[in-house]
């Protein structure tokens, strides 16, 4: 009850309030109850009672139509009595409680438009996420002889959707697996990515060098992009113990190997795919233990006060431990902390171990590092 007068039981429909509709209802009954202090104090005069149709346009930019309703008929009923509270209406207080009727019903429009808008934003938003999802499938636990794990780090808090893109395969030639970011975000990443992914997924197993897919890839994403668009990528392939990379514009993989962690640079620079790159193979002996973190520049770039995340310089400490899934769990937390949340990129990491000959990983140990970021 207020000043008298019964609340009207507020409609949930099937369940409780939405939060939105909650905060709504909550900030409108906070206005209400300002207003009617204000009304109050000012004696028996009825002066601010106009101030009452703030309070469902208040409701209406956080709830639903039906409790921007509810907060206008509360601000309503309460206006006619502080209105009426000589006994009888003059001109001035029918005008004002008209006038908070109207303000119900415009609010109640204008919460109808924006629910519907804030639907269409989170169904678009959905498929979005469904669309990324289709793209990058998941990775590992094993391909082959490597133990294998992807980790997708959006930079928006409200969509898991970008151009990183990756995928580790079985092939007739070893396990190869592919990183790349295409140049732009939203959905026309997503879709050329999805071209640069099924072409990949085809040719991995029908070309026996990966410098005939880097020209199968550079085809596809010069047929379905415009002059400034480019796909930076690194292919690489494990086969008998022996790694080679081709590398087309992207970051270099970081090799950790027994507490060391080595830059794996091109011998020779290559454009992106989309600019007809001939790209150098880089061969190097694996050992078994030996492991490789594959990521895109987003993780270069990450930095807090003009200070890039130092990579390199933890990557042992972060990765080097527990299993591959624990490092990149680890490497998250880290980059989450220094930047402290507020990325400029997307990420995709992939991190891999190569067991031996046999395809045994090394004995997996909990890391010590997962959840210590700020170390």
């Amino acid at each position: 009850m207020l000043f008298g007068v019964t609340m009207p039981i507020l409609p949930t429909g099937r369940g409780p309030l939405s939060p939105g509709s909650r905060a709504g209802l909550g900030a409108a009954l906070v206005l209400l109850v300002v207003v009617s202090a204000v009304e109050v104090a000012d004696g028996p005069q009825a002066n601010f009672v106009g101030l009452y149709a703030a309070v469902p346009f208040l409701a209406a930019v956080f709830a639903y139509w039906q409790t921007v309703l509810v907060a206008g008929a509360i601000a309503t009923i309460v206006g006619m009595v502080f209105a009426g509270t000589d006994g009888r209406f003059d001109t001035v207080g029918m005008v004002n409680v008209v006038g908070i009727t109207l303000a119900t019903g415009i609010a109640a429009a204008v919460a109808t438009i924006r629910q519907r808008k804030d639907d269409r934003i989170a169904e678009l938003l959905r498929l979005a996420a469904v669309a990324q999802q289709a793209v990058l499938r998941p990775l590992g636990p094993q391909v082959g002889n490597l133990a294998v794990a992807g980790r997708y780090i959006s930079a928006s808090a409200a969509a898991d959707i970008g151009g990183d893109l990756y995928e580790a395969l079985d092939t007739p030639y070893g396990v190869r697996i592919i990183i790349g970011d295409v140049r732009g975000k939203g959905l026309d990443a997503v879709r050329l990515a999805s071209i640069v992914l099924g072409s990949y997924r085809h040719v991995a197993f029908e070309r026996a060098d990966l410098r005939a897919i880097v020209t199968d890839l550079d085809r596809a994403v010069a047929r379905s992009v415009g002059d400034e668009d480019f796909v930076t990528a690194a292919l690489v392939e494990e086969r008998g113990g022996t790694l080679t990379i081709v590398n087309c514009g992207h970051p270099a993989p970081l090799l950790l190997r027994r507490g060391q962690v080595i830059a794996l640079d091109p011998p020779a620079p290559a454009p992106p795919l989309g600019f007809m790159p001939v790209a150098r193979p880089r061969v190097e002996r694996l050992e078994p233990g030996d492991r490789l973190l594959l990521f895109t520049d987003g993780l270069g770039e990450a930095r807090r006060d003009g200070e890039f995340f130092p990579t390199a310089d933890r990557a042992w400490r972060l990765l080097g431990h527990g299993t591959v899934g624990d490092g990149l769990a680890s490497l998250e937390t880290a980059l989450v902390d220094w930047v402290h949340g507020q990325l400029d990129d997307d990420i995709a990491l992939v991190l891999l171990e190569y067991g031996g000959p046999d395809g045994s990983p090394s004995v997996a140990m909990p890391s010590w590092e997962v959840g210590a970021a700020g170390s």
